[in-house]
C-alpha cells in the first residue's frame, strides 16, 4: 500500500487504552487525565475488523500500545486473534513492564513476536521522579522475564529527559550484558513533551562513546520502524536512536496509528485522519472501511513540521491519548 509519496505503509500502531499505571512527566499529568469511557473505545471485534481490512490493503505488522496496553484485559486474546489474520506477519507490544512478568507466559502462547519495554533509568530515585511511581522492581522483573524467552525479541526504549549522564550509560549497558537492543528516543514536542528540551542523538552518542568506546553504524533493520543502530565492542545487543527532530526520517515513515477511540491518523503531529469507529458502529461495509483506511494512507502527510513551527491542524491530545 503506497501513499502519494511512494512510501510503502505496512505498519499499524494500535493504542488499546489511554489508561496507564504510571504518570511519566512527559506523557501524563500527575493527577492523570479524564479517562475515555470504555464504551467509547474499540472492543476486540472492532479492532480485529480494522486489522483484517488493513491487512487486505498491505498492512503486515501491528504494534499494540497504550497508555499501558497490559492494563486492558483484551490484550492477550487480541494478540492471538491478530496473529491468526492472513497477511499479518508480526504482532508486537510496547509496555512499561509493570504487568509484563505475570502476563508474558500467556502472551507468548498467543504468539507475541517482540516486546519493547519503556525504561528511562535504572536508578530508583530517578525512576520515581520521571514516572511518579515506585515500580522499578516490577519493571526489572518484567525485563528479566522477557529475556527468559529466546524466541522473543526484546528492546528497551529510553527517553532522555533530566537523567544524569550516568543513568544513560547504565541503560545502554543493558545491551552489553544482555541480548537486547537499547533505543534512545528523542523527545517529541507533543503534549507534555513540549515542556522538555530534546537531548539530541549526537549529545547522547558522545556520552556513550566516552564510556564504551567508538560506536560503529550498522545498516541492520532490527524492527518495524525508523530506528538506526550502532555496534559497540563487547556488546551483545545494539544501541539505537529514534531521532525524529535531529535526524528527521519522515521520507521513510511506514506507519499509521489507530487511537483507542478508533481514529486512524496518518502522522503523529496532525489531527487529520478518519473516524473508523463511527463508520463501524454506523454499520459500514468492509469495502467502505477499507476505502477510509486507504484514503488516510494515501493522504499521509509528507512529514512533520515541528522545527518549522508552522500552524495548521496540529494534534491537541497528549501522547497517552494518541498512542505512544
Amino acid at each position: 500500500m503506497l501513499d502519494r509519496y511512494g512510501r510503502n505503509i505496512n505498519y499499524l500502531r494500535i493504542s488499546l487504552t489511554d489508561r496507564c499505571n504510571l504518570r511519566c512527566v512527559y506523557c501524563m499529568p500527575e493527577e492523570g487525565i479524564h479517562q475515555i469511557p470504555r464504551t467509547e473505545i474499540l472492543d476486540t471485534d472492532e479492532i480485529v475488523r480494522v486489522c483484517r481490512a488493513a491487512s487486505e490493503l498491505g498492512i503486515s505488522k501491528i504494534k499494540l500500545t497504550g497508555g499501558e496496553p497490559l492494563v486492558r484485559k483484551i490484550c492477550i486474546p487480541l494478540v492471538k486473534e491478530l496473529k491468526a489474520l492472513p497477511g499479518i506477519s508480526e504482532v508486537t507490544l510496547t509496555t512499561n513492564g509493570i504487568l509484563l512478568a505475570e502476563q508474558l507466559p500467556e502472551l507468548m502462547k498467543a504468539g507475541l513476536d517482540a516486546v519493547n519495554i519503556s525504561l528511562d533509568t535504572l536508578a530508583a530515585e530517578t525512576f520515581e521522579r520521571i514516572t511518579r511511581r515506585s515500580a522499578l522492581p516490577q519493571v526489572l522483573q518484567g525485563l528479566e522475564k522477557a529475556l527468559s524467552y529466546p524466541s522473543l525479541k526484546v528492546k528497551v526504549n529510553c527517553v532522555p529527559t533530566f537523567q544524569p549522564e550516568a543513568d544513560l550509560i547504565q541503560i545502554a549497558g543493558l545491551a552489553r550484558e544482555n541480548l537486547l537492543h537499547v533505543r534512545f528516543i528523542e523527545m517529541m514536542p507533543i503534549g507534555l513533551g513540549k515542556e522538555f528540551t530534546a537531548r539530541g542523538e549526537e549529545q547522547i552518542k558522545a556520552v556513550l562513546e566516552r564510556a564504551y568506546g567508538s560506536m560503529t553504524p550498522t545498516g541492520e533493520r532490527l524492527g518495524n520502524g525508523p530506528c538506526h543502530y550502532y555496534t559497540l565492542e563487547n556488546f551483545q545487543g545494539r544501541i539505537g536512536f529514534i531521532s525524529a527532530l535531529s535526524h528527521k526520517f519522515c521520507d521513510s515513515c511506514n506507519r499509521v496509528r489507530l487511537t483507542s477511540t478508533g481514529f486512524l491518523k496518518g502522522c503523529l503531529q496532525f489531527e487529520n485522519g478518519a473516524d473508523l469507529k463511527a463508520l463501524i458502529r454506523g454499520g459500514c461495509s468492509d469495502e467502505t472501511l477499507k476505502a477510509a483506511i486507504e484514503k488516510v494512507i494515501y493522504e499521509k502527510p509528507a512529514g512533520h513540521n515541528f522545527q518549522e513551527k508552522k500552524k495548521g491542524n496540529e494534534e491537541s491530545h497528549i501522547m497517552a491519548q494518541i498512542g505512544g
